[in-house]
């Protein structure tokens, strides 16, 4: 690209800085991202409508991009990077506000396993999409998992393996909740390279996630439904 078609985020009116702004995130851009966003609070935007329209909303097409194929994981972690720089700014207005989130997720490798991208994409993807994330990391006991659901109080336990060894352990987790009378109160979800459905059912998960994108797209699909059923019981 040449000097004179260099863009100047600062010259675009609103509506042209968001698309661009799905542009950069796409292509990893985070210094572009960090620059954009601050605009947008600078003209005035509340915190919650810059997640929204710029950063979920470019995430979107990032994650779409992913289940068809188009984009792969490092272009994907590249955008999740720079998703995350807009984020740092956004997450103590958001908080100070009260922004509403969309559930709040618990997500660790199961004990044993120390795989963590597929995580740390989902990770960044939920959060793209307006999650709150609480990371364990890798390498959790089944007690890692439920002192964290009580403490943060959330709504989501994600599960991840990259094994076939720790992959049994993702069971162990889900009996410990049953075993504790809280298994309903969860929406369970578990991925990870040697998975697949039948085993997502065997260990008694709400729903096996192949990847980052549809792991965002059951678990909006899954706290709807839960609102739901709260709001009709």
């Amino acid at each position: 690209m040449s000097e004179e078609e260099e863009i100047i985020l600062s010259e675009l009116p609103d509506d042209e800085l968001v698309l661009q702004m799905h542009d950069d995130l796409y292509d990893g851009l985070k210094e572009e991202i960090v620059e954009g966003t601050q605009l947008l609070l600078d003209r005035g935007w509340e915190p919650y409508d810059v997640l929204t329209k710029s950063l979920v909303a470019g995430m979107a097409i990032v994650g779409e991009d992913f289940r068809d194929g188009i984009l792969f994981v490092p272009e994907v972690l590249l955008a999740a990077n720079a998703m995350k720089a807009g984020m740092g700014i956004l997450r103590p207005l958001l908080i100070e506000t009260g922004a509403p989130k969309l559930g709040k997720m618990v997500v660790g490798t199961v004990k044993g396993d120390i795989h963590d991208i597929g995580k740390n994409l989902v990770g960044m993807m939920m959060e793209g999409a307006g999650f709150e994330i609480v990371d364990l990391g890798i390498n959790n006991p089944v007690e890692d998992y439920i002192e964290a659901l009580e403490k943060e109080d959330a709504q989501i336990l994600g599960m991840s393996a990259l094994l076939t060894t720790t992959m049994p352990y993702m069971k162990v987790v889900v009996d410990t909740l049953v075993e504790k009378g809280i298994r309903d109160d969860y929406i369970v979800l578990v991925g990870g390279a040697p998975l697949n459905e039948e085993f997502g059912k065997a260990v008694g998960a709400d729903a096996y996630c192949r990847d980052a994108a549809v792991a965002v797209e059951t678990a909006k699909e899954l706290m709807a439904r839960k609102h739901n059923t709260h709001a009709s019981g």
